[in-house]
């Protein structure tokens, strides 16, 4: 076999199998999320029905009440209010397969207004076609004060045998069983519409990857061994919205993170030493004194008191909320403030703020914060500094942030390519590239500068066009 076939089939051998691995993750996948769709939206429904199911008996309830609290002393009367509630239930109704249905407590039925044959019969001991007892089961979520019960019966509109979702509620005094219910076949019916337009779209979805494979192939076999830039630049395009895409999912992942360390951990937390510290003063002012309790109280406080301050220092590193607040500037300034004590650095910031500044997007309030860690990070590990500087700068159509400091310095070639290339730095250079802004590095043994420059207009752009992607998809 030629050379040129060989690197052919090694063109197209790998494609026809990354895209039969595509096909069958992305038909996996589309069908999880059908699934999912289909009970969430079946969940939903029901929801939404056994709401609607237990306003109508509200309201039937409603209606007759003023009859069912009179004084019942007089049997006759009573009789007559009975007789009255059940005339007043028959004409209620909310559609045409929308009706009350009333039953004493041993299963005779009193009323029935699609079913006018039913009424005075017992149904005890009535049976579906599956042989489950259904007025039974009524009477059972009843004597229980009242519930939803699913189960089979006769659609009045189709004469066909249907299941559907009852609620019923007990009058007691009267030993009545009063409810209503719904059927459920169009509920079926819309989430086979649901189901068949999922499956409808994983079909398309599998013929268009189908149609990229042929249409790949195809540019395989005219292109062979030639070099297609505009592929390369294509591929470098994707990949570069792709590690955006990642960083944005980090940012989001990190801000959760932070507000469930801090709204919910942490709360907790502090509920527990709230606890405590009550325990440790009844034992102080208990007249029995047990010192080796109160000390392991005294010392289970230091260290939850420990424990607090990490779990927040760790919400603050994942996600100040200062930044979210106050902004960029004022994060900064903190995350200056905070390593600086840490590590004992002598960390100093300056913020430049020209007449007519531009405000600053979140989008671009996360790069230059993110930049700032990192680099501020980088220096506390590795450079060996004294002393560092920050200096952010806002005009109308940039902002700029330098971090310097007087560490070891590193090897600026080697940077971002080769073994001992840094993936922070990487990273730093991403984030702003991704915003249309520059990252540059000069180092030497003594002085090492970083500075980040993000145009405004092309960050705001920027930002846009990654909506409209978003919205899009």
């Amino acid at each position: 076999m030629k050379l040129k076939a060989k690197i052919v089939l090694l063109a197209i051998v790998p494609f026809l199998a990354a895209i039969a691995s595509i096909e069958i993750g992305v038909r996996r996948e589309a069908t999880a999320l059908a699934q999912a769709q289909h009970a969430t939206t079946q969940a939903a429904y029901m929801a939404s029905k056994e709401i609607e199911l237990k306003h109508y008996v509200e309201l039937a309830t409603s209606a007759i009440a003023p009859l069912y609290e009179e004084d019942q002393n007089n049997a006759r009367d009573d009789a007559l209010r009975r007789t009255r509630a059940l005339d007043i239930l028959e004409k209620m109704d909310f559609g045409k397969d929308g009706y009350f249905f009333v039953y004493d407590m041993h299963g005779r039925s009193l009323m029935h207004p699609r079913e006018p044959d039913l009424v005075g019969r017992d149904l005890s001991e009535l049976r579906d076609p599956q042989g489950v007892p259904t007025i039974q089961k009524l009477l059972a979520a009843a004597a229980q004060g009242g519930g939803y019960v699913r189960y089979l019966w006769h659609r009045p509109s189709t004469g066909k045998v249907a299941s559907k979702l009852g609620y019923v509620v007990p009058l007691e005094r009267w030993g009545w069983m009063i409810g209503t219910g719904i059927y459920l076949d169009d509920i079926d019916t819309t989430l086979a519409h649901i189901d068949e337009r999922a499956a409808t779209n994983i079909d398309s979805t599998m013929m268009w990857i189908d149609t990229i494979a042929l249409a790949g192939l195809a540019a395989i076999a005219l292109c062979a061994l030639v070099l297609n830039i505009t592929e390369y630049r294509s591929a470098d395009a994707k990949l570069k919205r792709l590690a955006q895409q990642v960083v944005e999912s980090q940012e989001n992942e990190r801000a959760r993170l932070s507000r469930e360390l801090h709204d919910g951990i942490s709360q907790m937390m502090v509920s527990v030493k709230l606890l405590l510290e009550s325990a440790l003063a009844r034992f102080e002012r208990s007249e029995t004194r047990v010192p080796a309790a109160e000390a392991a109280l005294s010392t289970s406080l230091t260290r939850l008191g420990d424990t607090l301050r990490e779990i927040r220092r760790i919400s603050h590193a994942l996600r100040p909320s200062m930044l979210d607040d106050l902004g960029v500037a004022a994060a900064i300034e903190q995350l200056t403030r905070e390593l600086g004590e840490q590590s004992g650095i002598e960390i100093g910031f300056t913020q430049i703020t020209h007449t007519h500044a531009a405000s600053l997007t979140d989008a671009v309030n996360t790069v230059l914060f993110r930049i700032a860690q990192e680099a501020l990070t980088n220096i506390v590990r590795h450079a060996h500094a004294s002393n560092a500087a920050l200096a952010l700068e806002i005009s109308n159509d940039a902002v700029t942030l330098s971090i310097a400091d007087n560490g070891s310095g590193f090897d600026v070639t080697h940077a971002f390519v080769g073994r001992r290339s840094g993936v922070g730095l990487r990273n730093m250079r991403e984030r702003v590239e991704a915003l249309g802004g520059t990252l540059a590095l000069s180092s030497q043994p003594g002085h090492t500068l970083v500075t980040a420059r993000v145009p405004l207009g092309a960050a705001a752009m920027q930002v846009d066009r990654q909506s409209l992607q978003e919205t899009s998809s």
